[in-house]
């Protein structure tokens, strides 16, 4: 398969990775949009959240967990973070492979950008 987060996933790819276990890895975003930018991406690849089901949601909410995690781990708990999933080209998505995003550091604003 020729995604790059599986790629990631798999170490073909280098990338510094902040958290991993045996259902998600996580690394910066290369491309951060805030001074935290952390991308959750789970080893089992799944184009878009469309093709989540009952049999593979657990993997999402495992995916939430960990963006938990390292925003603890980071000190956004409090003051707080965003976690974003994308879907498809309309919705910002630009690597099919499902991933959420944890963004902290700044005020976030609504709508996003």
């Amino acid at each position: 398969m020729d995604c790059l987060f599986c790629k990631i996933v798999r170490g073909e790819i280098p990338a510094k990775l902040l958290y991993q276990d045996d259902y998600v890895v996580a690394f910066a975003d290369l491309h951060p949009q805030a001074p935290t930018h952390l991308l959750v991406v789970p080893r089992e690849h799944i184009s878009t959240i469309n093709e989540v089901n009952q049999a593979n949601s657990a993997l999402v909410g495992h995916m939430i967990w960990a963006a938990t995690r390292l925003a603890k781990e980071a000190k956004l708990d409090e003051p707080g973070y965003r976690v974003v999933m994308n879907c498809n080209a309309d919705g910002g998505q630009a690597v099919y492979h499902i991933h959420c995003h944890l963004l902290g550091g700044r005020q976030m604003t609504w709508p996003p950008g």
